[in-house]
């Protein structure tokens, strides 16, 4: 079908015709150029259809069809996650951010940057940590704190290395959301 050519041929009440619709669902055909009435869905997170009587008010019974998660429900889920990773117990959190400041370091002799409940909780127990998994490891826990809510920051002159478990959280979200969808609803 040569869509460019059928439009072409249409006049422009024709034309106008497919804005308004042909009923609720349905936009309206054009049969002497052998355009069919196509069905059309609103909802902004999937597909909603409803057999014979359609209303726009949502009020008769809809067919089963296709649903994606809100944004806010799949946000509030990471968020979650986010909340999960940074209030791991101490000693896994520790080894876990150990394991970022060794892996993001360049020099050995970098600053890491935390947030203030980090510093204050487990600041030397990351640094210590961290420098024996690195070879010569010098890295110091810096005086500055963070408005992250996890992870670090490893900073050394202008370069950061950003490993905070907002961004690290983030990272995974699109690979993660049709999985997340899945567990949501199944």
């Amino acid at each position: 079908m040569d869509i460019e050519k059928l439009i072409e041929q249409m006049t422009l009440e024709e034309k106008a015709s497919l804005l308004s619709g042909g009923d609720f669902w349905h936009t309206k055909a054009v049969e002497r150029l052998g355009i069919p009435a196509t069905m059309v869905s609103d909802g902004p997170h999937g597909l909603r259809k409803q057999d014979q009587e359609g209303d726009h008010l949502g009020i008769n019974e809809s067919i089963k069809a296709v649903c994606f998660p809100a944004a806010s429900a799949s946000a509030a889920s990471f968020d979650r996650a986010t909340e999960l990773l940074v209030n791991l117990p101490e000693e896994q959190y520790v080894a876990l951010l150990a394991k970022l400041a060794a892996g993001a370091s360049v020099t050995g002799d970098e600053e890491i940057v935390l947030n203030a409940r980090d510093r204050a909780a487990v600041g030397e127990k990351v640094v210590a940590a961290a420098n024996a998994k690195l070879s010569g490891g010098k890295l110091r826990l810096s005086d500055k704190t963070g408005d992250f809510k996890g992870g670090l920051i490893l900073h050394r002159g202008s370069i950061e290395a950003n490993c905070t478990a907002e961004l690290l959280v983030d990272l995974r979200r699109e690979d993660m959301a049709s999985e997340l969808a899945g567990v949501l609803f199944g």
